[in-house]
């Protein structure tokens, strides 16, 4: 009796796994690999704005896309050097100077901080400055997707990875 209801159980666990209904229309094309998006702004930090400033994204982006935020350090020979944020340089009296950042899916919030009075920075750090805020999308970190990862550290590189064409990217004053 055992082996009989065995058996109907197994033919009726294989009748009922094989049962699908017509496939359906294949849906519109997709864009070709991730879309990323770049923002620049150029911003002044003071004491007024706590030396912090709010780059609003509009639209919000989706809670699972990152974001990621270049500094604009020098122009070398004509060509932008970008840095990665978070980002320490080192003073000649010893002190150390922070530009770090932290978003949200509305906004990028990026700020100074640094172990002596900010008040006493000189207007080259505070004044003009420049930062490009790239929105990873989500997509690109999940699994199988994110192969041959680019340094994120390397802004030429992100953008590469991302096919973003940067000559487009416009700088607006904060």
């Amino acid at each position: 009796m055992k082996k009989i209801l065995t058996l109907f159980a197994v033919i009726g666990l294989i009748a009922f796994s094989s049962c699908e209904g017509p496939e359906g229309p294949p849906g519109p094309q997709g864009p070709e690999g991730p879309i990323a998006e770049v923002v620049e702004r150029e911003v002044n930090f003071n004491n007024g704005n706590g030396f912090a400033v709010t780059i609003p994204l509009t639209p919000p982006i989706f809670n699972t896309d990152a974001v990621l935020v270049y500094h604009l350090y020098t122009v070398s020979n004509g060509v932008d050097v970008w840095r990665l944020l978070p980002q320490t340089y080192y003073m000649n009296d010893g002190g150390a100077l922070d530009y770090n950042f932290d978003y949200s899916i509305n906004r990028v919030n990026i700020f100074l901080g640094a172990d002596f009075d900010l008040n006493t920075l000189s207007s080259d750090w505070t004044q003009g400055q420049v930062f490009r805020v790239v929105i990873v999308p989500a997509d690109v970190f999940e699994t199988g997707k994110s192969v041959n990862k680019p340094d994120y550290s390397n802004y030429e590189a992100t953008i590469k990875k991302f096919n973003i064409d940067d000559s487009n990217v416009k700088r607006v004053k904060l």
